[in-house]
């Protein structure tokens, strides 16, 4: 076996090689949009940390009211975000939910219009598909290396590591939804003299909104799942007390934020949830 390991092929040497040549040539480019992400954080953050929590609280329940139209659902909002300040959480809340947000106006920003072009072409999906395999199963902590050698310490390598391992999820659902639309609403639009635009905004994504909506749950929760790996890379909210939990193998604390992070999952999946009727 060892002619089959002299002759290695060089892929960490290439990885490293390009990584390298971006950081030199994309400076600009990376610095920009570390800009615009940390701009973009900050803005979030403050709308979530300024208000007075009640006002916060008002307005997910009244959002969640709005969406589910059960105020079994809202009651069970404002009771979860009066354990979490309970608990002395509500800082460390606001701030993974920044990171949950911000990922989510990308995500869904990027990801919905390219699922939209990829239902209509057919081999633009063909090409998508292995990368989107890729992006899913390559484990996250990987993504954390190019994000600290492009981007540093903080919040903006931990949102752009979410991005990366969430931004498969609206792009598949997107394209599920608009390549699933029945042949007779198209047929019966074009009947009608409908234009391609006018296909796409009002038979196309009014018959896939339950599947975007499900790309935005998916979204939600796949972020959510990554503020404890963000906390790696310096970004604030819930993943730092359970990291510093584990360092100093604190069960107690551990158990109290993995619980926090346990009933924001869950507002969250109830808000968004999409009833079959």
């Amino acid at each position: 076996m060892d002619w089959l390991t002299d002759t290695k092929i060089p892929l960490g040497k290439t990885a490293e090689t390009i990584f390298d040549w971006l950081q030199r040539e994309g400076e600009v480019f990376f610095d920009a949009l570390a800009n615009v992400m940390e701009a973009m954080i900050e803005a979030i953050l403050w709308c979530l940390q300024t208000p007075h929590p009640f006002v916060i609280i008002a307005i997910f329940a009244g959002g969640a009211y709005a969406l589910q139209r059960r105020w079994q659902i809202s009651l069970g909002v404002v009771l979860g975000f009066l354990f979490i300040i309970n608990q002395g959480y509500w800082e460390e809340t606001t701030e993974s939910l920044t990171l949950v947000l911000s990922a989510c106006v990308a995500c869904m920003g990027i990801g919905v219009p390219i699922g939209i072009a990829s239902a209509h072409r057919p081999r633009m999906y063909q090409v998508l598909r292995p990368i989107l395999d890729l992006m899913q199963t390559l484990p996250t902590f990987v993504y954390l290396i190019p994000a600290i050698v492009f981007f540093g310490i903080g919040l903006v390598p931990g949102l752009i590591a979410t991005v990366i391992f969430v931004l498969p999820a609206p792009i598949r659902l997107t394209h599920l939804g608009i390549s699933t639309t029945p042949t007779s609403l198209l047929e019966a639009a074009e009947a009608f003299g409908a234009t391609p635009r006018q296909k796409l905004w009002k038979v196309e994504l009014p018959y896939a909104v339950p599947q975007i909506r499900a790309g935005l749950n998916q979204t939600i929760m796949l972020s959510l799942s990554m503020v404890v790996i963000a906390a790696l890379v310096g970004a604030d909210g819930l993943g730092v007390p359970v990291l510093r939990a584990l360092n100093t193998v604190n069960p107690a604390l551990g158990f109290e934020s993995g619980t926090i992070i346990v009933v924001v999952a869950i507002m969250l999946d109830r808000v968004l949830r999409i009833e079959r009727k």
